[in-house]
């Protein structure tokens, strides 16, 4: 088979990351190329790169052996390059012909939209797809497998060569899989190269003809499917070094329980999550994208309640169907979106840190109390090492680490017993990183349950006194803090009813 894309010493820098190292890929005709890594490893950006979203800090790509530049998405596509993204881009009122050929319609000789040979052309594509899509439906109406179906028959308008698929199968049940499958090695078999960005192990076995693992940014090597165990790959995703500062893991089997949770359940999100959490316990959660970390969380939160299951606090039964339930049982929670749930921009420091307990702030008429209210927000300052120039300065102009450290200061100001961190250093610097890291330890020390969720492996294993890992909705096992980062993954990749040799 000949190369249809090689890639070449490609690097990328955005402002303070260095998101790509000088990677080099390639994809030949008539093959299925799996790119692997953990979340942040950096697969997305290269393959925006490959299909012209973003452009290279260094580094070369050759189409059929010539050297090309993508400016841009069209760019990509006039060379037979599309991408097919996580999140689908579709318009839920147009109808699935008209999705596909937006902006490129047949016209009429008076200029209007020629619906019966738009309708034609798209069933054309379906056809040879051999998908039985009615051209005419309403995108909303599909399923998201047919949803599907139809990004890839858009991208097959364009004559497409090459075609990238990024998470294809994140939302898709395991018939509807077995049905892009097919299309996959249909497409296969006419020529067509397709990289293949996913997580699944089983999926990979079943599809895959080369594999390419990236770690923090880089190539680690390229690997044939079926000669390579999933033994071999995992221990390739996951091979970096561990940070020296390591958790030392305290016996807390007699500390008292502050949080159950029994049998939790909301759709496939989260399905019969059960756990415990004691007083003085960091308790991480690991697995992969669209494991149900984040929405397990937020059930407990009551940000998105659960359908079913008990919760428990301190010993004690509770009701939580919203945030202000859950913060007057004592449990504060720390998005991963901290300047949408967890800061408002506009405010200054003081005023962000006192939001979760404005009334023991306020007089009787409703007036905040400035002086109290300024004195305690120097003392968090001080306390947490926030960097600003004094607690009336907008929460907005302070750096990603120091805006994290407000979010902290406002739950310990409304003295939550429970504190879940989700992905608390997303987005900060490694300085940063060890501040918060020693606040976490700080904090457990000082008798408070936490729960951390991160997609960095490292991460959790310096900070976890133990580490429940999640798969598709289904706490897969609870592993003690220093567990192996092989033992993780392949609990991340447990998927229920499949074992992966």
């Amino acid at each position: 088979m000949s190369d249809l894309v090689r890639m070449e010493g490609i690097d990328k820098r955005f402002p303070g990351v260095h998101a790509l190292r000088g990677v080099n890929f390639d994809l030949r005709a008539g093959e299925v190329h799996a790119l692997m890594g953990e979340n942040g490893a950096g697969k997305s950006t290269l393959m925006k790169i490959l299909s012209g979203v973003y452009q290279p800090s260094g580094g070369r790509i050759l189409v059929d052996g010539a050297e090309a530049t993508l400016p841009g998405p069209k760019a990509a596509q006039d060379l037979g390059i599309c991408i097919i993204h996580q999140e689908l881009a579709l318009m839920r009122d147009l109808t699935a012909a008209q999705n596909i050929w937006i902006g490129r319609e047949p016209r009429l000789s008076l200029g209007r939209i020629d619906e019966a040979r738009l309708n034609a052309d798209a069933a054309a594509i379906f056809a040879d797809m051999r998908s039985a899509i009615d051209p005419r439906a309403e995108v909303g109406t599909l399923s998201i497998a047919r949803q599907q179906m139809v990004e890839i028959a858009k991208a097959l308008s364009y004559r497409s060569r090459v075609l990238i698929m990024d998470e294809p199968t994140a939302a898709l049940t395991d018939a509807e899989i077995g049905e892009l499958f097919a299309i996959i090695r249909k497409l296969r078999a006419e020529g067509v190269g397709i990289v293949y960005i996913s997580h699944k192990m089983d999926e990979i076995k079943r599809i895959a003809d080369r594999i390419t693992v990236m770690r923090d940014g880089a190539c680690v090597g390229t690997v044939d499917a079926a000669d390579t165990p999933m033994s071999t790959i995992i221990s390739m995703m996951v091979g970096r070094e561990i940070a020296d500062e390591t958790v030392s893991i305290p016996d807390l089997s007699a500390a008292p329980i502050a949080l159950e949770v029994r049998g939790l359940t909301r759709g496939r999100a989260v399905r019969d999550v059960s756990f415990q959490l004691r007083r003085g316990e960091i308790l991480g959660f690991a697995g992969l994208m669209g494991a149900g970390r984040t929405e397990t969380a937020r059930a407990i939160f009551g940000a998105e309640p659960a359908e079913s299951g008990e919760i428990a606090v301190g010993g004690r039964s509770a009701t939580i169907r919203s945030p202000a339930d859950a913060v007057a049982a004592g449990i504060g929670y720390l998005s991963e979106d901290r300047k949408h749930y967890g800061l408002a921009l506009g405010l200054d420091v003081r005023d962000n840190i006192a939001l979760a307990s404005l009334p023991r702030f306020t007089d009787a008429m409703g007036h905040v109390r400035d002086g109290r209210l300024g004195q305690i927000a120097r003392d968090f300052i001080a306390r947490l090492g926030i960097r600003t120039l004094g607690e009336r300065q907008e929460v907005r102009l302070l750096s990603g680490g120091n805006q994290q450290k407000v979010v902290i200061a406002k739950w310990l100001l409304r003295d939550c017993d429970i504190l879940i961190f989700d992905e608390p250093t997303r987005g900060i610097d490694i300085g940063a990183k060890s501040e918060i890291y020693q606040l976490l330890g700080d904090l457990a020390a000082a008798g408070k349950a936490i729960i951390v969720i991160s997609s960095e492996l490292p991460e959790l294993l310096r900070l976890s006194h133990r580490i429940a890992v999640m798969c598709e909705g289904r706490l897969t096992g609870i592993l003690p803090g220093g567990a192996s980062q092989e033992h993780i993954m392949a609990l991340a990749t447990q998927r229920e009813g499949v074992s992966v040799q």
